[in-house]
């Protein structure tokens, strides 16, 4: 009850599309040449509930599928944000590094603390890592969540697991292209 008056309150707060990975000076330049998609939801549609957060849905990340990947890509990296959580900047629900270029997608729950052994997570907001799925402020209304994949020329070399700033440092110079998915999410 209270987590939805707080919701209505602060309906008209967004976090903004302009602090997305997708939008930083990293990224903006590089060619929008992957197609990514998921066998659970179109993009711009609702994400089953399934792969909501704890507490809300299982809190598994869904399948993943791509194309247009370049030949010369060395690794993908994934993102998904927030961008419409009312904080200063997106939230970050998962960082994953280590992708192959090779497998075209990722299975359900593959970016799950117990997920794929040779993706490596980075740190999300809230210091988790692994994925955590949708939980809007419930009276918030729609969120959008960005899965944003990014092909590098070369492998990264990183010595731990990165947050959001460390890792768009990391790759500059190194996106040869990138794709995005978005899927929506509501508690009313």
């Amino acid at each position: 009850m209270i987590a939805r008056v707080i919701g209505k309150t602060l309906r008209r707060v967004r976090a903004g599309d302009q602090h997305l990975a997708w939008n930083d000076t990293v990224l903006a330049n590089v060619p929008a040449a992957i197609r990514l998609t998921s066998s659970a939801f179109e993009d711009g549609r609702t994400i089953p509930t399934r792969y909501a957060g704890e507490g809300v849905g299982e809190n598994i990340s869904p399948p993943l599928a791509w194309s247009g990947v370049p030949d010369e890509a060395a690794e993908l990296v994934l993102i998904m944000q927030d961008p419409d959580a009312p904080l200063p900047r997106p939230v970050v629900h998962v960082i994953a590094t280590g992708i192959s270029p090779r497998s075209g997608g990722l299975a359900e729950d593959a970016l799950g603390a117990s997920g794929a052994s040779d993706i490596r997570l980075g740190r999300a907001s809230f210091g988790r890592r692994a994925y955590a799925g949708p939980r809007a402020l419930p009276g918030h209304g729609p969120h959008r969540y960005v899965f944003q994949l990014v092909a590098l020329r070369r492998p990264l070399a990183l010595a731990n697991a990165p947050t959001l700033r460390e890792l768009l440092v990391a790759i500059r110079g190194l996106a040869i292209a990138r794709g995005r998915l978005i899927a929506t999410f509501e508690q009313s």
